[in-house]
């Protein structure tokens, strides 16, 4: 299991709006979502909540591969990008209910399982 470099977790607490959640299916064709029900569960991990993927749960359950592309308030880009497992209960999917506001579904926890880590072209991770 890798550990997200401290620039990365900081640069974390300090992103603004949304991530862009990419995932690619069996084809190899991508498909990118904005999401807003996200957090940094450890350093090795990052929930993002399922409210109303589709294609993205497709892509998940086919390929589970993706990464997650985030901007500070300062407009510094970051990337971080592994394997993506899909809970329907558990401690991930407890913990997504937690925070995921009850306006939302909340039908899964994606969990980006840290592989590795950019800041713009410089590979972190």
């Amino acid at each position: 299991m890798k550990i997200l470099p401290e620039i990365v977790q900081t640069a974390w607490s300090n992103r603004e709006g949304p991530i862009v959640l990419s995932t690619v299916n069996a084809s190899g064709i991508p498909n990118a979502i904005y999401a807003s029900c996200v957090q940094l569960y450890d350093a090795s991990h990052l929930i993002v909540a399922d409210n109303y993927f589709s294609k993205t749960r497709s892509n998940l359950l086919e390929t589970a591969k993706g990464s997650v592309l985030f901007l500070t308030k300062e407009g510094k880009s970051f990337q971080i990008k592994g394997h993506i497992e899909y809970h329907k209960e558990g401690p991930f999917y407890t913990n997504m209910k937690e925070w995921n506001p009850a306006k939302h579904p909340g039908h899964a926890a994606a969990v980006l399982c840290v592989e590795e880590a950019y800041s713009g072209s410089e590979k972190l991770l």
